[in-house]
């Protein structure tokens, strides 16, 4: 590798020389070989530029310029070597992520576009210099969100015991207007009876009926005069057998039947003070997924995905028969392609966004993600309260997180340790040392 890290730089050398009777120029210089790639020193003159000056905008103070450097170079080497990472998987950032992620940054710095190129400009930058830094910084990210997701797993255990601990912090300071039906248990009597009974006043108070009504006519418990009516509580007032069976639901839901020594119990939540509702949108969508190969390019996957989408149009062929013709997703394929009702996070990032702003029952264009091609249709969206599984859906979060960076972590230092990295040195640097 010594032999082609003076081969790149004569290169470079030689072609800027061509020019160099008509008039002197600065050389862009080799100065680390990562892999197949190259940093150059633009690059590290580009990483320093921005660096003072966002420490100059946080009136930081930074350490000596030897240090800096060292820092610099140890994290452009870590992005091309994520680079290489989002080049072989597949990852490519278009103009329209580019440019949506641009306004982002100009709208979080209260800044119109125009603003944020004259702040670029005035730190030393060119503007395409920094829209390539940006579209290499969502490529790199792409990557290793995508490596990094296939490396965690949680088990279902480790989720209930923290939404457990979660839920015992907020309960301190919730409280509950509830009611309740008991179906008390006679001596003698099959207590299948008494099921059956609770099952179908369950499914009344689901289709509308009054709950007080119902207590008042089938309740044997010590509420039953007041329409079951327990009044407002926290967990810790409640008898035991309520509170094992309250979890952080919301308004409106109806709880059991559940069996005690006694009989059969039916709890009703009339309202809840204290407790954070949640409601997300879901999204019932079906899709076809080609995956490029040495035989088909990415050419040739659009054009099959698009002859796929001119026979669904014309009627000559449903999606569904397509997908389980064509499609690469063997989950979904055998259902058509579709992939039932979920959040659009769970998608990968391209996936999500088609997803969330597609309108519905209509196919989309062909578009790529680090799984390969894609056609997808939306169903349908639906709003649904997710009060009962917030506990559940944050200690997942926080576990994901967690082991997230963990995992980042050591997979940024297993590409980093596999990785041919060379320093290579100035000419005047050999000739001195020489």
């Amino acid at each position: 590798m010594k032999f082609i890290s003076k081969l790149i730089s004569t290169l470079v050398i030689s072609v800027a020389s061509l020019h160099a009777v008509a008039e002197p120029v600065e050389l862009d210089r080799v100065r680390v070989i990562v892999n197949d790639g190259v940093i150059l020193q633009s690059d590290i003159d580009s990483a320093t530029k921005t660096l003072t000056a966002n420490a100059r905008k946080n009136d930081q103070e930074l350490p000596p310029a030897d240090i800096i450097q060292e820092q610099i170079l140890d994290k452009l080497i870590i992005e091309k070597l994520q680079l290489q990472e989002a080049d072989r998987i597949g990852v490519r950032i278009d103009d329209n992520r580019l440019e949506t992620t641009l306004n982002e940054i100009a709208q979080s710095n209260n800044q119109t576009l125009e603003q944020l190129r004259q702040t670029v400009r005035e730190e030393g930058l060119t503007w395409e210099a920094f829209r390539e830094q940006i579209r290499d910084e969502i490529a790199a990210s792409e990557a290793r969100n995508a490596m990094v997701r296939q490396r965690i797993n949680i088990l279902p255990a480790e989720v209930d015991n923290l939404a457990e601990l979660l839920a015992k912090e907020s309960d301190a300071t919730v409280t509950y207007k509830i009611r309740h039906i008991q179906l008390r248990f006679n001596d003698g009597e099959d207590k299948s009876v008494q099921e059956k009974q609770a099952k179908e006043i369950v499914t009344r108070l689901n289709s509308g009926e009054d709950f007080a009504t119902m207590a008042y006519t089938y309740s044997k418990g010590p509420k039953a005069l007041e329409g079951g009516d327990w009044g407002w509580m926290r967990k810790e007032e409640m008898p035991t057998i309520f509170a094992d069976q309250i979890k952080m639901q919301s308004k409106g839901t109806v709880i059991g039947p559940f069996r005690s020594g006694v009989g059969f119990h039916i709890l009703k939540i009339e309202d809840v003070k204290g407790l954070e509702t949640v409601s997300v949108t879901e999204v019932n969508a079906r899709h076809i997924l080609i995956k490029p190969t040495v035989i088909l390019s990415d050419e040739g996957v659009k054009r099959e995905l698009n002859n796929i989408i001119s026979r669904v149009q014309s009627g000559k062929s449903s999606f569904a028969e397509m997908a389980e013709q064509y499609s690469e997703d063997p989950g979904s394929a055998v259902q058509g392609g579709e992939l039932g009702y979920q959040t659009p996070e769970l998608y990968v990032p391209e996936f999500k966004h088609m997803v969330e702003t597609l309108p519905v029952g209509q196919v989309s264009e062909p578009f790529k993600t680090v799984h390969g091609w894609h056609i997808v249709e939306v169903l349908d969206r639906r709003e649904v309260d997710k009060t009962g599984s917030a506990m559940q859906n944050r200690a997942y979060r926080i576990l994901f997180n967690r082991k997230f960076n963990e995992e980042a972590s050591a997979w940024i230092q297993e590409i980093r340790a596999s990785a041919f990295v060379e320093m290579v040195e100035d000419e005047e640097d050999d000739n001195a040392a020489n």
